[in-house]
């Protein structure tokens, strides 16, 4: 529609005739018909225009003039200030760079071994002594990375004597409880026992009558009464039994509870930071296998000791293997070394004893390459627990507090450091 309205004012203008003062002449009036004639084409063409303009698809016909290629074509150029003036406002535009997609969160690793925090709350029954600092520092030195003193965790071998070490040893091993407490039950089906000095001392748990006038071989007697000629399955069951339902003769606690709380917390330490604990005893392997495990922690297959010849029978088509009463190997002293590697092949990094019987487990873990830790528990609280050293009736650190300054053991005084000997009451 602009280009008709500027098309009919241009033929307006030229077709428009100037007055002449009257001139008739024929030429000018031949240019006037001309002019006239000229008018009267482009007026035919104005409205031919028009007619088809208006007469376009109705698409067109309601499109606002500024969209028509004039009204564009005089449009200043677009510039980034002309385009925000003449546009809507639009949400801010995204960084040019597709944004990063959030990451998928992976799973995570699976936690390291725990870490110890060096603080109370490591081995919290014992005092704040030199030997807690001791043994914080040497699993600390030997389980970090880099240190020095590193060790490989297929290395770290910890070995515990068990009578006085981790559980307590007094009036007398705790195996020869069991023994006191399987003859007991035994007894109404053996009424020849009631004139038996022997069996009867047994039977009123008389320590004194038995170390004094059977000794040794009175409680070897005993102890093949009560524990050979029986299935090991057997035996395991009768030993977790006593384990259940036996009771201490002086403090009146179930066996369970008479494990050294400080220790316990130790070996539990030590499990924490890759270390493999083992028992290694003069006591009966059979006996502690039973549940070193349920009270210890630790399993039965880490858990070395004295033996005894078995024997393999076949019974009603069921293959079983006999205790006998011949003892094959009693585990003190020199072959506490030996049987250590014997049934591991390493040799511990770190001991700890009670007694002079295990000196030489102590001296073979100072022998070896690295970092080491050799200790003895020396029993000094005769009002929470028992003292005793150099006149043990049962066993004696007399030579082995020598060589522990000599060699400069760590001696872990109960009375000085320990803060509760057994476990608290449940």
């Amino acid at each position: 529609m602009v280009r008709l309205v500027k098309l009919f004012i241009f033929i307006l203008a030229v077709t428009k005739l100037p007055h002449n003062g009257g001139n008739n002449s024929t030429a000018f009036k031949q240019q006037n018909d001309i002019r006239m004639k000229i008018k009267y084409i482009s007026l035919f063409l104005v409205s031919f225009l028009f007619i088809t303009a208006c007469s376009s698809p109705s698409g067109n016909k309601d499109k606002p003039e500024t969209e028509t290629s004039d009204t564009i074509s005089q449009a200043p150029p677009k510039t980034e200030d002309t385009v925000a003036a003449t546009t809507k406002p639009e949400k801010p535009a995204e960084p040019v760079t597709t944004p990063e997609k959030p990451q998928k969160k992976e799973k995570p690793a699976p936690p390291p071994p725990p870490k110890p925090s060096y603080g109370k709350r490591i081995l919290p029954s014992w005092n704040d002594t030199k030997s807690k600092q001791t043994i914080i520092d040497f699993v600390k030195s030997v389980t970090t990375k880099g240190s020095p003193y590193y060790i490989p965790p297929e290395d770290r071998v910890a070995a515990f004597d068990n009578d006085g070490t981790l559980i307590s040893e007094q009036p007398t091993y705790f195996q020869i409880e069991f023994v006191l407490y399987r003859i007991k039950k035994m007894a109404p089906n053996h009424p020849k026992w009631k004139k038996d000095k022997l069996m009867q001392a047994a039977i009123n748990h008389d320590l004194e009558t038995l170390r004094k006038k059977f000794g040794l071989y009175g409680i070897g007697k005993l102890m093949t009464v009560a524990q050979a000629d029986i299935t090991t399955d057997q035996y395991d069951a009768l030993v977790k039994e006593w384990m259940k339902n036996g009771r201490h003769p002086v403090t009146g606690k179930p066996y369970s509870r008479m494990v050294f709380q400080p220790m316990m917390e130790l070996v539990h330490y030590l499990q924490q930071n890759g270390f493999k604990v083992y028992i290694v005893s003069g006591g009966d392997i059979d006996f502690m296998r039973a549940w070193s495990e349920s009270v210890y922690g630790i399993p039965k297959e880490h858990v070395i000791g004295s033996f005894q010849k078995l024997k393999l029978e076949n019974k009603n088509g069921k293959t079983e293997l006999i205790r006998s009463s011949e003892i094959l190997l009693v585990n003190d002293d020199e072959e506490k070394p030996k049987s250590i590697f014997r049934a591991i092949g390493r040799r511990p990094v770190l001991a700890f004893g009670n007694s002079d019987g295990d000196i030489q487990m102590l001296q073979w873990c100072s022998s070896g390459k690295g970092k080491h830790l050799a200790a003895f528990i020396h029993h000094t609280d005769a009002q929470r627990e028992h003292a005793y050293d150099k006149e043990s009736r049962l066993t004696s650190l007399n030579k082995g507090l020598e060589l522990a300054a000599k060699n400069k053991w760590l001696v872990v005084d109960i009375k000085k450091e320990w803060k509760i000997i057994y476990p608290r009451q449940r």
